[in-house]
């Protein structure tokens, strides 16, 4: 299966040099993360709180255990690995093919298979920093302290640096990310199903000659892709082989 599509997408890689990869949960669901929209992914699961409700500042600020408590539990997977996806992309980088990797996922798996210029767009749950002497704390520091994490220096409260709901992005980041996919001369958009915004909003920004899609699902904007592969990213990626 695949083998056409693969094929087109093997020789629009060749033909690239500024390749931008534009990823969301759907590159780590093959890590065993799981996403937030499918039909079995957290949205639709049932908890007292909403997801949505959970993962935002003003529930951070008015009922930090309860966001703790799913945070550490579902958005937290510290034993996850790369998959394919993750390490094709770090290999295409690493010869020189693709410029940068614009992340909506939290995870560090990017970083972890090796990709250097990578733009995480909702932050990392690998930083957290005390919110009122900014002393950092890596993700198991987080994950196993008992209750809400507290600062070893002051007693402050430890917040992930992780974009939740009323919050904004990071003015750097979204510079860095737009940059990347202005000048890239072709756009691979995987695991992601365009929906959140402000972040489905910066493929408009892409000028360049190739436009792919591989998803699983429909994604939720209309994208003039000139491929599209309704299939696994990493089972995808996995089949392409790079040449300098």
């Amino acid at each position: 299966m695949y083998e056409k599509e693969t094929e087109q997408l093997q020789k629009m890689i060749d033909e690239s040099r500024k390749i931008v990869f534009f990823g969301g949960a759907g590159v780590s669901t093959e890590s065993n993360i799981p996403d937030f929209r499918s039909a079995d992914g957290i949205y639709h699961q049932s908890y007292k709180y909403s997801p949505e409700q959970v993962v935002s500042h003003s529930f951070f600020m008015g009922h930090t255990d309860a966001f703790y408590e799913f945070y550490k539990e579902k958005m937290m997977i510290l034993d996850a690995k790369p998959n394919a996806a993750h390490l094709k992309l770090a290999e295409l980088e690493q010869a020189g093919k693709l410029s940068a990797v614009v992340t909506q996922n939290i995870d560090g798996l990017h970083q972890a298979a090796g990709s250097k210029t990578v733009y995480e767009l909702h932050g990392s749950i690998m930083r957290n920093y005390c919110m009122d002497c900014h002393a950092f704390y890596d993700a198991p520091y987080v994950k196993y302290a008992k209750g809400s994490p507290r600062c070893e220096k002051c007693g402050g409260l430890v917040k992930p640096d992780v974009v939740l709901y009323e919050e904004g992005l990071d003015s750097d980041v979204i510079q860095g990310a737009i940059r990347a996919i202005t000048n890239a001369d072709m756009l691979i958009i995987g695991g992601t199903s365009l929906v959140v915004y402000p972040a489905a909003g910066f493929i408009d920004y892409f000028q360049g000659k190739y436009l792919v899609v591989i998803n699983k699902s429909e994604t939720g904007r209309a994208v003039r892709a000139d491929l599209t592969i309704s299939a696994p990213i990493g089972q995808i990626m996995s089949r392409i082989h790079v040449n300098k």
